[in-house]
């Protein structure tokens, strides 16, 4: 029993860890000098595009408005970056046998089960955009899946992957 605990714990944790970590990736344009972005504001004509919720958007923008003002940044009317944001949203399916990293369940002698699970796995994208000239001058994208269940979650999730997200901006001088 000792070498299930040993065994078994490790992997649970990794199990649960990788359920609701937020993979994270950014691109950028390596001539902007983003040192010059001082000042943000929404871009509404591409948010007013994203195919969520009016709630949900306006949980997201309080999120990156947050993340950008503790990266030091003000919110403006006469903003040097535009903010803009669109989501994507697929259903996934986890089938998976009673293996366990190779080593069979030794208390279980019947055919072998299948569990099946699903989720909603959600992709955030968080354009910024010169507001000189609204060129893309930055993306994040995040991607995990979603809890839907509570707004409680729902919440904390988007704040979650907007956090993760905004992480890489400004980018790091190469």
């Amino acid at each position: 029993m000792k070498i299930f605990k040993v065994l078994f714990i490790p992997f649970f944790v990794l199990l649960l860890s990788a359920c609701s970590s937020v993979r994270v990736a950014a691109d950028y344009d390596t001539q902007v000098d983003f040192s010059k972005y001082k000042t943000f504001a929404f871009y509404k004509t591409g948010i007013d595009k994203a195919p969520i919720s009016d709630l949900d958007k306006k949980r997201i923008m309080r999120a990156i408005e947050g993340a950008l003002i503790e990266k030091g940044m003000t919110k403006s009317s006469s903003p040097d970056i535009l903010v803009s944001l669109f989501t994507k949203s697929r259903e996934r399916i986890n089938v998976n046998d009673n293996w366990f990293g190779g080593f069979w369940y030794p208390w279980y002698y019947g055919p072998n089960p299948v569990t099946v699970s699903r989720y909603t796995e959600g992709t955030l994208f968080v354009d910024l955009l010169d507001a000189s000239n609204k060129e893309l001058v930055w993306q994040g994208i995040g991607t995990g899946a979603l809890n839907l269940e509570n707004v409680k979650r729902k919440k904390e999730r988007i704040k979650e992957f907007v956090n993760k997200i905004m992480t890489n901006y400004p980018p790091k001088p190469q």
